[in-house]
């Protein structure tokens, strides 16, 4: 038995002995194969053919009106990179001059971050230590004039190009790539945002110019130019500290978004890149390429807003300001500002929100991102100001709802009120005597002081602060944009904070919209819609949904969790105002008046109108002698509320003026007017690379 099983044994390992032989036999034939038959081919093969990996920049989700309009998409775009190759300085260089006449010749431009110009020359930047610790960078002497360091790094890039403005050019590219350190697998881009003509050219010309290489990419497109600018905001390029915190995600030459929606919602309109192989010689002419990962597209954010709606409120907001500054409706003014909301009464959807002066998001610049005039702040959400007498709608809500007067209760307004400095009506200002005997109702329709001082006195400031945080007024509203202000309601609480008293005048000038009462017109549209549906409270939205790649819908939820954390905002919830529908109806019969009977203070500006609205006008004094902020709320129909329209002009000297937006707006809702809005083909459709 045991013989027989040494014997098994043996023939066993004769038999992995042999097969042992024969693989080693097989792999001496194939490396004799490799090295001595085809060695010489091979070896041909490999020195003229590198394969490097190249990403596929993934296309932004698009950014849509209400309606499915494209507001924000991406189009096709190309742009240039370059890889180091195996030839000498000089055919590097011969390339690159090349490579600029064919964008020259279409107008095109390269990457030009080089800080010297020459004719004459000179440092780019002023700041003596920034030209002292470039130079050190560059291996320079640090006393070097422009001319001399634009002449070490003609020698070090090898540049004989005579023309001295071609050889900056050139020197420029060559910074480029030196600056950001490209190899024989890592590229760098030379050329971005360049024209379909100059891509072909390049391409076709591919054998001369060493190493470069066009590639496909998507571009962000603003298709109506500067239309819905606050709202959308712009990309820029990613800065260290973004990119630190989001390298994971990020490659340090991407765009990410900067304002607006674009900042907001970045993690969602930002896709996921792909990954093409390049096959190309040593001397870098292209010879294949394929995909090996395929890019994904960001999720498309569907806003509230119609993009209709939103140009009418634009055009008509610019137009009223540049008539109230030429004097149109009274004395010239220096108003060169404003702002507009529209809002669903019942949702609380924006449907447009337009700031003035506006800019085009498709062509970035830093002016923008480093305004501090506060010239292109969003003043829609981001500014807040007094209200002036379209406050007064929360007094009567704190008279009626606390039973200090009832809808049928008189004031009798004898012009100058006999408490608190013996403030006056503007009436008695204007004509020499009081409104008389007046309800709540009358009170509202004439913007009457005296009647509001008097409320003001009989219930006190903190029921009238009470009932201005009922309605949202000083606090955020949860809008999905950055850069929201608070504001702030008068209170002896504030005034306190700021060291100072508060006093029975005071309680007078919050009465009627002024002390320390400062709203953004966000709030302003909310509160006013309230007031259009009987106290019932609101969530404030710009954001309809987001869509997926796959077509499928992110939660309502998961979108306000995630707009929370990014914005850090608390609860912007309210609750329901309890008024009576007796008491409701004696407010927005005093708005009706307003615009609807004589002796309404925006009455003539609403007379041809074919539906009937509730409204108020206001003038908000700024501190300023004779200069006063000007404001128009109301709702539409008054029936039916359906609408919320907010106007708000700085230094329009009246609220009144401001009407002329409002009306606008409405006839556009409810398709009125004569002259229907169709799209601007001469709109400039501006781009933004997404590199």
């Amino acid at each position: 038995m045991g013989k027989n099983n040494r014997l098994g044994g043996r023939i066993r390992y004769n038999i992995l002995t042999t097969i042992v032989y024969i693989i080693g036999i097989i792999l001496l034939i194939q490396l004799f194969n490799l090295q001595i038959i085809h060695g010489a081919e091979y070896r041909e093969t490999s020195n003229s053919r590198l394969t490097r990996e190249s990403i596929i920049k993934a296309a932004r989700g698009s950014i849509k009106d209400r309606t499915g309009v494209e507001l924000v998409s991406t189009d096709t775009g190309y742009s240039v990179e370059i890889y180091s190759t195996k030839v000498s300085d000089s055919e590097l260089n011969n390339s690159i001059k090349k490579f600029i006449e064919i964008l020259e010749s279409n107008k095109d431009e390269f990457v030009d971050n080089l800080p010297i110009e020459v004719d004459p020359y000179k440092f780019k930047q002023e700041d003596v230590e920034s030209q002292k610790n470039w130079k050190i960078q560059y291996e320079m002497d640090e006393n070097y004039t422009a001319e001399q360091a634009f002449n070490a790094l003609k020698e070090k890039y090898e540049i004989t190009e005579s023309d001295v403005k071609m050889a900056r050019k050139i020197m420029a590219v060559r910074y480029e790539i030196s600056r950001n350190g490209y190899s024989t697998t890592k590229s760098v881009t030379i050329a971005k945002d360049i024209s379909n003509t100059s891509a072909v050219q390049i391409r076709e010309q591919n054998s001369m110019l060493s190493g470069m290489y066009v590639v496909t990419e998507p571009v962000v497109s603003y298709k109506s130019g500067s239309l819905a600018s606050h709202v959308l905001g712009y990309v820029g390029a990613i800065n260290a500290e973004e990119y630190e915190a989001r390298k994971d995600r990020y490659r340090n030459d991407d765009v990410i978004g900067k304002s607006g929606i674009q900042y907001v919602f970045e993690d969602y309109l930002k896709g996921t890149d792909g990954i093409r192989q390049v096959d190309m010689t040593v001397d870098g002419a292209v010879t294949s390429e394929y995909t090996a990962e395929e890019a994904i597209a960001g999720s498309d954010v569907i806003l509230t807003i119609d993009a209709n709606l939103q140009k009418v409120a634009e055009d008509a907001l610019e137009k009223n300001i540049k008539d109230i500054a030429k004097g149109k409706y009274g004395e010239k003014t220096d108003s060169e500002a404003g702002a507009v909301v529209v809002m669903n009464v019942d949702s609380g959807e924006v449907l447009a929100m337009a700031s003035y002066p506006d800019y085009n998001p498709g062509k970035y610049s830093e002016e923008y991102s480093e305004d501090s005039t506060g010239k292109y702040l969003n003043r829609a959400i981001s500014s807040a100001y007094a209200p002036g007498s379209t406050f007064k709608m929360v007094v009567a809500s704190a008279a009626l709802t606390t039973g200090e007067i009832s809808p049928t209760s008189l004031v009798n307004d004898n012009g100058i009120y006999p408490y608190g400095d013996r403030q006056a009506c503007w009436y008695y200002r204007s004509y020499g005597r009081g409104h008389g005997y007046l309800n709540v109702t009358q009170a509202l329709k004439y913007s009457c002081n005296y009647f509001f001082y008097d409320m003001g006195y009989r219930i006190g400031i903190d029921k009238i602060a009470e009932y201005a945080k009922k309605y949202g007024l000083g606090q955020k509203t949860g809008i999905e944009l950055e850069g929201e202000a608070t504001g702030s309601v008068a209170s002896k609480e504030y005034a306190e904070s700021l060291g100072q008293g508060w006093y029975i005048s005071d309680t007078l000038s919050a009465a009627i919209g002024q002390s320390y009462n400062n709203f953004t017109p966000i709030q302003m549209a909310r509160y006013v819609s309230m007031i259009a549906n009987d106290g019932k409270s609101i969530d404030t939205t710009i954001v309809k949904s987001i869509i997926k790649p796959d077509g499928t819908e992110i939660s309502k939820d998961e979108i306000n969790e995630y707009v929370k954390n990014k914005l850090g905002l608390g609860d912007t919830n309210l609750e329901d105002v309890k008024i009576s529908k007796e008491d409701s109806q004696a407010i927005k019969k005093g708005m009706r008046g307003v615009t609807s009977e004589a002796g309404g203070t925006a009455a003539a500006y609403f007379s041809d109108l074919d539906i009937d609205i509730a409204g108020k006008t206001g003038s908000a004094q700024t501190g300023i002698d004779g200069e006063a902020h000007g404001w128009f709320v109301g709702f539409a129909p008054y029936d039916d509320p359906e609408i919320a329209v907010v106007v708000f002009v700085e230094k329009a000297g009246s609220g009144g003026y401001t009407s002329d937006v409002a009306k606008k707006i409405i006839k556009e809702y409810f398709g009125m007017n004569s002259e229907k809005v169709t799209e601007d083909k001469s709109a400039e459709s501006s781009t933004q690379s997404v590199r």
